[in-house]
C-alpha cells in the first residue's frame, strides 16, 4: 500500500547560463526542476517549468499520469521558466505564496497599462507599433491572466506538505517542505538553483535581495535532509542528516 507522502522529480531542471560552470550568456534553454508530490488526496506539480507537449509526456514517462489527473499546481516563484507548461494544468488549483503573488503583481499590471497606453496611442497618430513591443504585450497579457489564475497558497497544503518561505532570490519565493517518515525534503526552487551552488554555498546572481536570500540559503540547510533544487536533481544536505 503506498505511503502517505510520495514525491518524484519529472523533470530535471537547467540553467540557461551557468556562471559556476564558467559560462556568461545564455547557452541553452532554461527551465525548472518539475516535481510531483502526492499527499492524501493531492496531486501536486511544483513549478512546471517545460512546454506543454514536452510536460505532458514527461509526467506520462515518469508517473504514468495525465494532466487531468493533477488536482494542484503549486509555484515556487513567478519566474517564467517555472510557470512556462502551467496552462496543461487548467483544472488544477494554482497556488503561490501571497508574498509572491502581491510583489509581482504591481509591476506587471504598470508595464502593461504602460504599453497598452503605447499601443493606443500609435493607433491614434498613425505610428508604428513595433513587432517586438506586439510580442512583449502579448507576454505580458499572458502573464496577468496566469497570476489572476492563481491563489494565495495556505500555510499547509496538506498533513506531510507545508510551505517554507525562502524570500530573497525574489521576494515572495518559496519552497514546499515535504515531512516524511525518515527524511524531511525541501523543494527550494531557485533559492537553492544547482549541485555547485548547494556545495560552494551561493546563490543566483540578479537575486531581489541577495543578503536575504544567503539567508533563506542557510534556513534552507537547518532543516533539510534532502534538498530538490530549482535547476538540478535531488541532492543529499551536504550538512547531513540532522
Amino acid at each position: 500500500m503506498p505511503s502517505a507522502l510520495d514525491f518524484r522529480i519529472i523533470s530535471i531542471g537547467t540553467l540557461a547560463a551557468n556562471p559556476l560552470w564558467d559560462e556568461r550568456s545564455p547557452v541553452r534553454t532554461g527551465h525548472a526542476t518539475t516535481t510531483l508530490v502526492r499527499s492524501g488526496d493531492m496531486t501536486l506539480i511544483v513549478d512546471p517549468g517545460l512546454p506543454a507537449p514536452a510536460l505532458k509526456a514527461r509526467l506520462h514517462e515518469r508517473s504514468g499520469l495525465k494532466p487531468e489527473q493533477i488536482t494542484h499546481v503549486f509555484l515556487t516563484s513567478f519566474h517564467p521558466e517555472a510557470r512556462r507548461g502551467i496552462e496543461l494544468f487548467p483544472n488544477a488549483d494554482w497556488l503561490i505564496s501571497e508574498a509572491e503573488r502581491e510583489a509581482v503583481g504591481v509591476p506587471i499590471a504598470q508595464s502593461l497599462g504602460r504599453l497598452a497606453e503605447t499601443q493606443e496611442m500609435a493607433k491614434q497618430t498613425g505610428e508604428a507599433f513595433h513587432e517586438d513591443q506586439q510580442a512583449t504585450l502579448e507576454v505580458l497579457q499572458r502573464d496577468i491572466a496566469i497570476l489572476a489564475r492563481t491563489q494565495a497558497s495556505p500555510d499547509a497544503l496538506s498533513d506531510d506538505v507545508d510551505l517554507f518561505p525562502l524570500p530573497g532570490y525574489s521576494p515572495g519565493s518559496c519552497g514546499l517542505l515535504l515531512k516524511g517518515i525518515r527524511d524531511t525534503t525541501l523543494i527550494a526552487g531557485d533559492s537553492i538553483a544547482t549541485q555547485e551552488h548547494l556545495q560552494q554555498g551561493k546563490v543566483l546572481q540578479g537575486c531581489a535581495d541577495r543578503k536575504q536570500a544567503l539567508e533563506s540559503f542557510q534556513e534552507a540547510l537547518e532543516i533539510a535532509d534532502l534538498i530538490i533544487p530549482g535547476r538540478d536533481n535531488l541532492l543529499i544536505n551536504p550538512a547531513g542528516q540532522r
